[in-house]
C-alpha cells in the first residue's frame, strides 16, 4: 500500500532573465520528481544556487511552477487557486524558514505569533488556546511560561527556530518544510534542532522535507536524500548508499569537500574559478559538465537521462 503524503512529477520552473532585448530563458528547475512517505525526513540537498529553495517555494505556493505536478495526499494543488484548498494546504504543511530573527518581528512578543496561528486556524478558542500552545511548546522541549511575555531579542538562535517549529506544529501538520533551518543557529545548537526532526518524525509521525547544503545533518537525520545541482536532481536515494557510496561525481565532490578532523587530511587540492553559476544554468548537456573529471563528448551535448541503479537513481552518462 502506497503511503506517499507529497509526490512531485517533473516539477518545472523556468525564469526569464536579461533585459526586454536580449531575454534569456533559464530553468531554475528542471523535471524534478520525487515522493515523500508518511513519517519520513526527505532531504533536498546542494549547493547555493542549485534550486532546492526553488522546488520548496513552488511545493509552498509561494510561487508557481512552470511545469509539471504537485501531489498532496493524492490530489494535485499544483498552483491552486480556491482559498479554501490553499487554506486547508496550508494548515497541513507548515513552512519553518532560515532566518529564524527574520520570522518573528522585533516589536511584537513572540506569544502572539502562536496564539493567532491557532486563532487563524480555528484550532482552539478561548483558554483552550492556552492547552493547545503548551502542547506545541512541549513538543519542543519549551514551557508557556519560558515564553510568556517575551520579544525575540530576549531568546537565542536556537531558542527562537525551536520557537518557529512550535507555532508550525499548531496546526498539527502532517508536512514540515524546513529551509536550511540550522544554518542561522550556533554549531552547538544545530544538533538539537535535527534532533527534534527526527523527534517529531518518530513520535508525531510528522513528515520533513529538509531543506540543507550541510551533507552531516542530512546523513544523521534522512531517510532519503535528492542531492541537487543547476536545477537537476543528480542522484537520489537511501541516505546512506547516497553519502557512503556516492555515484554522480558533483555527490563524490561535495562529500570530498566535507571537513573532517583529522590534521593527516589536509585539503591539498589548487582551487581554481570554473564557470558562473549563470553559465552552467544555460549549458547544454550535463550542467556539471565544467567541472567533472570525468566529461565525455556525449555530456556536452545531449539531455542526460536518469539511470536507474539497484538502490538509487543517477543522472549521469557513466551508467549508461
Amino acid at each position: 500500500m502506497k503511503n506517499d503524503i507529497l509526490k512531485v512529477n517533473n516539477l518545472t520552473k523556468i525564469f526569464r532573465i536579461g533585459n526586454i532585448f536580449s531575454r534569456q530563458r533559464l530553468v531554475a528547475v528542471d523535471k524534478v520528481s520525487f515522493e515523500i512517505n508518511q513519517a519520513e525526513v526527505f532531504t533536498l540537498a546542494g549547493e547555493s544556487g542549485s534550486g532546492k529553495t526553488t522546488v520548496s517555494r513552488m511545493i509552498l505556493g509561494f510561487i508557481e511552477a512552470s511545469g509539471g505536478e504537485i501531489i498532496y495526499k493524492g490530489k494535485s494543488i499544483t498552483n491552486i487557486k480556491n482559498r479554501k484548498e490553499r487554506m486547508e494546504f496550508m494548515k497541513d504543511v507548515q513552512a519553518i524558514f532560515q532566518n529564524p530573527f527574520e520570522t518573528f518581528n522585533p516589536l511584537r512578543k513572540v506569544e502572539n505569533y502562536l496564539y493567532e496561528t491557532a486563532k487563524n486556524y480555528e484550532m482552539a478558542q478561548g483558554k483552550e488556546m492556552d492547552e493547545v500552545v503548551r502542547e506545541a511548546l512541549d513538543a519542543v522541549g519549551l514551557q508557556l511560561e519560558d515564553v510568556r511575555g517575551k520579544y525575540p531579542s530576549e531568546f537565542s538562535g536556537g531558542q527562537l527556530q525551536r520557537i518557529s517549529v512550535a507555532r508550525a506544529l499548531i496546526t498539527k501538520p502532517s508536512l514540515l518544510v524546513a529551509d536550511e533551518p540550522v544554518s542561522m543557529v550556533d554549531a552547538s545548537l544545530r544538533m538539537s534542532i535535527v534532533n527534534l526532526f527526527r523527534k517529531l518524525k518518530e513520535e508525531h509521525k510528522v513528515s520533513v522535507l529538509y531543506i540543507t547544503h550541510d551533507l552531516a545533518t542530512a546523513y544523521y537525520v534522512s531517510d532519503k536524500i535528492a542531492i541537487m545541482f543547476r536545477g537537476n536532481v543528480v542522484e537520489m536515494g537511501n541516505v546512506e548508499s547516497v553519502l557512503l557510496d556516492p555515484k554522480h561525481p558533483y555527490t563524490m565532490m561535495l562529500k570530498e569537500s566535507m571537513a573532517e578532523a583529522d590534521p593527516k587530511k589536509k585539503w591539498n587540492k589548487r582551487i581554481e574559478l570554473g564557470l558562473t553559476e549563470r553559465e552552467e544554468y544555460l549549458m547544454k548537456g550535463c550542467k556539471f559538465a565544467g567541472r567533472c573529471p570525468n566529461v565525455m563528448a556525449i555530456c556536452r551535448e545531449n539531455e542526460v537521462p536518469d539511470f536507474k541503479l539497484d538502490d538509487r537513481i543517477v543522472k549521469c552518462f557513466l551508467y549508461k
